[in-house]
């Protein structure tokens, strides 16, 4: 009976670790060099060659994008310089004399992947493209993208072999760029009416990203190809308030690359309770009914990684007192969250009752005082 025990036991156990690798098989990727993170932390979730040094083509247009929507007055006409749009592939459509705005030209970059526009936009921020390009290895140091250097806005072939850069890094640098609320609605976006021209007229244009309407939850980001670089893809997709991101360098088969990379990766989150060691506070009023006020936050649960809620950190940030009057549910201080030293959720602390003022008392008039006197003596 023993060795029958033994035998089922291993039997079992074969059977159960069998099971359990096919449960997190890694999906076949056709990228030269591929990543797929967690957006809210940096976790890395699925890597193929992603520290090496490849040619990104027109992804560069992330880097170019981000530093023309940080670069202020958007909405503000100029007219093109008449060199920068001079250049070969992809294009917006414009033309010497041509007014636009910097956000339409951030549309042109993203969308149909003007090289035109990322010309234009080099120029108009920095007088040049060299002085342009420069600026983005500037920002690419600062982001610690140790993989990367530019030597074209647009992502074109050099000759040099210099324009290269890493999935982990454009990786990051998407994950950078989705924090401006700009660049992730324009990047989102399957087509756009805009008014550019000489003059100005209407015209569309669309989005070069087919994942916009083939993957559930996608809401960019960018498009690349030449010759050299071969088909390269960065994506991000949100489900369940949990965003991953996906970075494919020298692709054949992108789409479907990204799409099994999203589906395997959503797989392994969970709504998790964040830990909190108190939900309650009490706050100190100045001039109120009452000295003090309670005040509560929400303790969040978020859609993440699988265990990695017993991770996360907590700061309180909250004021010392509160003049009164003290409305219901004002704001008074949040909880930051964070994971390896990154944000990734902010609670707000609020109050749970109102606490009036209180009336100070009316100091009585010389007169009165002796009128009191007098009643006390008679």
């Amino acid at each position: 009976m023993k060795i029958l025990s033994f035998i089922s036991a291993v039997v079992l156990s074969f059977f159960t670790l069998a099971f359990n690798a096919n449960a997190v098989d890694l999906p076949a990727t056709s990228a030269k060099g591929a990543i797929l993170i967690d957006a809210a932390t940096g976790e890395i979730l699925f890597e193929k060659n992603c520290k090496e040094k490849l040619p990104m083509a027109s992804t560069t247009k992330i880097m170019s994008a981000m530093l023309a929507l940080e670069s202020g007055n958007l909405d503000e006409e100029f007219v093109v310089d008449s060199d920068a749009i001079k250049v070969e592939g992809s294009s917006m459509g414009l033309q010497e004399g041509d007014r636009v705005t910097m956000r339409a030209l951030v549309h042109g970059m993203l969308l149909p992947s003007g090289n035109d526009a990322a010309n234009a936009a080099a120029v108009r921020i920095c007088g040049s493209v060299e002085a342009f390009v420069q600026l983005m290895n500037d920002r690419a140091v600062e982001l610690g993208l140790t993989s990367t250097h530019f030597v074209t806005p647009s992502g074109l072939d050099d000759d040099t072999d210099e324009h290269y850069s890493s999935a982990y890094d454009m990786a990051i640098l998407a994950k950078e760029a989705l924090k401006n609320p700009d660049f992730r609605e324009i990047c989102g976006k399957y087509n756009a009416k805009l008014k550019y021209g000489n003059p100005p007229y209407e015209r569309w244009l669309t989005n070069s990203n087919k994942l916009l309407n083939t993957c559930d939850g996608v809401i960019g980001v960018k498009t690349g190809f030449t010759d050299k670089a071969k088909r390269c893809l960065v994506s991000a997709c949100e489900r369940n308030d949990a965003t991953l991101i996906c970075v494919t360098l020298n692709a054949p088969n992108d789409w479907l690359d990204h799409s099994r990379l999203f589906d395997y990766g959503f797989t392994m989150f969970e709504k998790q309770k964040l830990p909190a060691e108190t939900n309650k506070f009490i706050v100190n009023v100045v001039g109120g009914t009452e000295d003090t006020v309670e005040c509560e936050t929400k303790i969040p649960q978020l859609n993440m990684l699988r265990g990695k809620a017993d991770e996360v950190t907590s700061e309180v940030y909250i004021n010392h007192f509160l003049y009164a009057p003290v409305v219901e549910n004002t704001e008074v201080g949040k909880i930051t969250y964070y994971y390896k030293d990154q944000v990734i959720h902010e609670e707000p602390i609020v109050t749970s009752r109102t606490v009036g003022y209180k009336k100070a008392e009316k100091e009585q008039s010389f007169f009165s005082k002796c009128c009191s006197k007098l009643g006390e003596l008679f």
